[in-house]
């Protein structure tokens, strides 16, 4: 496959994603904020202090429950500026933990401890060999996916998720360590 470059819409990702890799997709997240559509309602009910059904995160566990019985990989490493905002918070509670139970590796990273990474924009890596680029305007809202099988782009997203990987710390540890709780100042 010869891609180099193209774009296409984040709809278009989400359609092929299952399709865009063969072992294993990797999840750079450099943002403190993203605006989804299917987060807003719960997202504001976790700042409300109400209870969040964790019943909306089912479609993407049944993705990732689906990926891992087929002998495939999911990971992802988020850089957070520390201390972490409402919304991190947010993910760390209500979003990765369905991830992780079912069964993808999700790491947090600090952005000082992720130095130059800081810099990357945010990315899926498909088997190491096709990159999707997320490019978000300044709400956080998805404005388009860049699509590149360029070697040399490729080498440098590995070497990216290689650091960010070794230098992140599992999602559960980071809680526990950081006295991440729904209320905001932790007794």
């Amino acid at each position: 496959m010869v891609i180099q470059h193209t774009v296409i819409s984040f709809e278009q990702l989400v359609q092929d994603f299952d399709s865009l890799f063969r072992h294993r997709v990797f999840r750079l997240e450099t943002l403190d904020w993203y605006d989804a559509p299917n987060e807003r309602e719960h997202y504001a009910r976790f700042l409300a202090g109400q209870a969040v059904d964790p019943a909306w995160r089912e479609p993407w566990k049944r993705l990732v429950r689906d990926v891992r019985a087929s002998g495939r990989t999911m990971e992802r490493v988020h850089v957070v500026t520390e201390p972490v905002s409402d919304y991190i918070r947010f993910e760390l509670l209500h979003v990765y933990p369905a991830n992780v139970k079912a069964g993808e590796n999700v790491d947090i990273l600090g952005r000082v401890q992720a130095g130059g990474l800081v810099t990357a924009s945010d990315f899926w890596l498909f088997d190491g060999r096709l990159a999707a680029v997320l490019i978000y305007d300044d709400a956080g809202i998805v404005e388009r996916v860049e699509i590149s099988d360029d070697p040399w782009f490729l080498a440098s997203l590995r070497g990216i998720r290689y650091e960010a990987v070794r230098l992140a710390t599992p999602l559960t540890q980071y809680v526990a360590e950081h006295n991440i709780t729904e209320r905001e100042h932790a007794a």
